[in-house]
């Protein structure tokens, strides 16, 4: 395994800090039950990646679509749902994590009626998922929002203090 050290300094980058105060929410359409907040994009990476929190309200769903050639990956960080992918259907949980292949028609639902549905989302390459994003309706993180993210109690310049 080659350490850090040994790699040349040229392929060295100083690395993005994001935190939930950094995060632009959005809303794709304004029926939707759900909304995304972009983490990292190719705006901010310098990689054709999208990497976002979706959060579903009870009930939200994603409109059932397909991607020509990203793969897209999903990690449940807090609630219940359903994924639909190609004509099956998982049902997933806190914990579970979700791989689309590239071309799979498929679709996240809410299963709880009462409970927010929190995943995170990565999609590779872009395939102009953030500017979809970017094009709806912006909206904040509330309360709720941080405290899953876990970031009701902190400020973003803890992070940004050395480590001891």
């Amino acid at each position: 395994m080659t350490q850090l050290l040994d790699l040349p300094r040229a392929h060295c980058m100083i690395p993005v800090v994001r935190s939930p105060g950094d995060y632009q929410t959005f809303r794709i359409s304004p029926q939707d039950k759900n909304r995304l907040a972009i983490v990292f994009d190719p705006g901010n990476a310098s990689a054709s990646l999208t990497f976002c929190v979706e959060i579903f309200e009870p009930g939200g769903k994603t409109p059932s679509h397909r991607h020509n050639g990203a793969v897209e990956m999903f990690f449940v960080l807090k609630g219940e749902g359903i994924v639909r992918c190609d004509g099956k259907e998982v049902t997933i949980r806190t914990g579970d994590s979700i791989l689309v292949p590239p071309t799979g028609t498929h679709e996240v639902c809410n299963a709880s009626h009462t409970q927010r549905l929190y995943v995170l989302c990565f999609m590779t390459p872009n395939e102009d998922f953030a500017e979809l994003i970017r094009s709806g309706i912006p909206m904040e993180l509330d309360a709720e929002d941080l405290e899953v993210l876990g970031r009701s109690d902190r400020c973003k310049t803890e992070l940004l203090q050395p480590i001891r």
